[in-house]
């Protein structure tokens, strides 16, 4: 039973579930977490390896997790088909099989995510740093492995995953956003990115950004509707300085506008405009 005072007996265990994302990022980025170099001639060897290790330290998460899209608190408002044994086996090599598939598809958008985060800071003097020492990079890598097992369906699994960056890098982005190739996070901490939140294509945002929801819709017992457009959408280009927040499902930032730091921002704006809070009054007084 998924209740609040149950015990935490027969869940995905949060331990190995972050081994997981640790050797995926490993996947992504060959040889960053490991001692030693790995040579080029041995690349492909070592990528079996790791993809073999993620085969079996994942699979039984899985099993773990897939009872919840039945079992959880929020699906029994909304009914989900329940398996057997046998059937969460045969579900969870499916799953396994589909994510695994999925992994050339997130390599590229993090090769993109990679030149983004050069060509957006004139700080960054090569792509080896931005992968070893960027958190935006590092929080974008989570949230993209995090999303395919959104996308498959997967419960608690993607969101074990994105708190654990959360905590490490100081973004918090919930596995359901939808994010566009080349996307840049500068200096990562503070970001909040919601669950229902659209970004196109060549998106930058600074520290501090919200991405959040207004207030949301409650169902006749009380409960929060889930699955309800609530966060905004951000169209391509579009650039949102520090500490901007942005609110509500049916805001839409156009495509190639610039969001000025410290704006808070509940509607629309057309495309390619320029979205500034007023300056408050400055006073300079002599010590």
């Amino acid at each position: 039973m998924d209740r609040a005072d149950s015990l935490l007996q027969g869940y995905p265990n949060p331990c190995r579930v972050v081994h997981v994302l640790q050797l995926l990022h490993n996947v992504m980025f060959p040889g960053k977490w490991d001692p030693e170099t790995v040579p080029y001639n041995q690349l492909e060897s070592f990528l079996a390896e790791k993809l073999e290790q993620v085969r079996d330290a994942l699979l039984p998460e899985l099993r773990r997790a897939l009872p919840f899209r039945w079992m959880g608190q929020a699906w029994k408002t909304e009914g989900y088909e329940t398996l057997d044994a046998d059937g969460i086996a045969e579900e969870s090599v499916r799953v396994l099989d589909a994510f695994l598939a999925r992994l050339p598809v997130v390599r590229d958008l993090l090769i993109e995510d990679v030149k983004a985060a050069y060509d957006g800071d004139p700080a960054a003097l090569s792509y080896a740093e931005v992968k070893l020492a960027y958190p935006g990079l590092a929080a974008i890598t989570s949230h993209r492995i995090a999303h395919e097992f959104y996308t498959l369906n997967v419960p608690i699994i993607p969101r074990i995953m994105s708190e654990r960056t959360h905590a490490e890098t100081g973004v918090d982005i919930n596995p359901g956003a939808r994010i566009g190739h080349g996307f840049f996070i500068d200096h990562a901490t503070g970001v909040v990115i919601g669950e229902t939140t659209e970004i196109g294509n060549r998106v930058k945002i600074y520290q501090g950004v919200t991405l959040g929801a207004r207030s949301f819709p409650l169902d006749e017992n009380g409960n929060p509707i889930k699955h309800i457009k609530r966060h905004p959408t951000v169209e391509d280009e579009v650039v949102i300085y520090a500490n901007a927040t942005i609110l509500g499902g049916d805001t839409v930032i156009g495509r190639g506008s610039t969001v000025g730091g410290n704006v808070f921002l509940m509607e629309s704006v057309p495309p390619n405009s320029f979205v500034a809070a007023k300056h408050p009054e400055l006073r300079i007084l002599k010590r």
